[in-house]
């Protein structure tokens, strides 16, 4: 934690809980959900949006409404296992727009990216963009999402955060 970010008691952790729930809750339903006047929560609010805890508001879209799109999990193995092997390859793979999700794992390889494409040919050109480029992929294996039981768009916070007796 930076030296100047503020430390968060339990009402913090209810309004975070509450904003990832619902971003266009009124301050004062807000205030009410977690026990408070509008006033002090609002200053909260500007605090926690200030200390970065809160990094903007926006839209879940259902996809499926837009029309198909197919998702598809990726594991990539990269050859060399050099810091800047790492650094050139998020730098590359971050600008690839279909890759919504990236994380540098532990266990039998690299990263796991998380692609949303038209369609299978759609991500299969992009795969092979990718791979043309020179960020040191050694092997990938992908792994096309056929269906998605439930997706949650928000973090069990106050289970994470808030101790209680177990």
């Amino acid at each position: 934690m930076m030296p100047d970010t503020p430390k968060l008691d339990r009402i913090d952790i209810h309004i975070l809980s509450h904003l990832q729930l619902n971003g266009r809750i009124t301050n004062v339903d807000l205030a009410d959900a977690v026990g408070l006047s509008p006033s002090p929560c609002l200053i909260r609010v500007k605090r926690l949006e200030k200390a970065g805890y809160i990094t903007g508001y926006g839209a879940h879209v259902q996809l499926a409404k837009l029309g198909d799109v197919q998702v598809v999990f990726t594991q990539v193995t990269l050859s060399d296992h050099h810091r800047e092997d790492f650094a050139k390859f998020e730098a590359a793979i971050r600008n690839v727009d279909e890759v919504v999700e990236c994380h540098l794992v532990s266990g039998g390889f690299d990263y796991l990216l998380k692609f949303v494409t038209r369609s299978v040919a759609h991500y299969h050109s992009i795969a092979e963009d990718v791979l043309r480029q020179s960020i040191n992929i050694e092997k990938y294996f992908s792994y096309i999402v056929i269906q998605s039981p439930f997706v949650k768009n928000h973090y069990p916070i106050e289970k994470l955060f808030l101790h209680h007796e177990e």
